[in-house]
């Protein structure tokens, strides 16, 4: 395996382990939350769930970059390109948006949605605030991926 390959599959490994783990995160922090309120009142489940899963979606952005730069590879076709040690560090940098913003956007993500679940536990009515909040530090993790979808759409092999 050449050094360009090995750099190009290195970033996108790191757009899904970041990413994910962020959202590991995230999710163990709302899920937390939930949890406890659950624990006073299970009928609340319905009302909180939505909240306790937002910051898992950072995850999903980082396994959709990685499947990209696996399809831009040929891994699965089984024609594996041969990238360049240049072009292996352009596809590597281009995970980086993905993974470093879906790392740290999905960690508090999840600490803006267990507040949130804290808040419907309280005001049952007032869901929509609290998801507002959350889909605002969402949207830096969408710019993750643009940007990411973008950098890889630019490179040529």
């Amino acid at each position: 395996m050449s050094l360009g390959l090995s750099l190009a599959i290195l970033g996108a490994a790191l757009a899904v382990f970041l990413a994910g783990i962020g959202s590991a995160i995230g999710v163990g922090l709302a899920g937390q939350a939930a949890s406890g309120i659950m624990s006073e009142d299970p009928s609340k489940f319905g009302s909180i769930l939505f909240l306790a899963a937002l910051p898992g979606t950072q995850g999903i952005y980082g396994f959709l970059s990685g499947f990209l730069v696996i399809l831009k590879l040929g891994l699965i076709s089984g024609q594996v390109a041969q990238p360049t040690v240049q072009q292996g560090l352009q596809i590597m940098f281009a995970c980086f948006p993905v993974a470093f913003a879906g790392w740290i956007s999905a960690i508090h993500q999840g600490k803006v949605c267990a507040a949130g679940i804290y808040m419907v536990a309280k005001q049952p009515r007032e869901m929509t605030k609290p998801l507002v909040l959350g889909a605002l530090v969402e949207t830096y993790a969408v710019l993750g991926l643009l940007a990411t979808v973008l950098l890889l759409n630019g490179i040529k092999l």
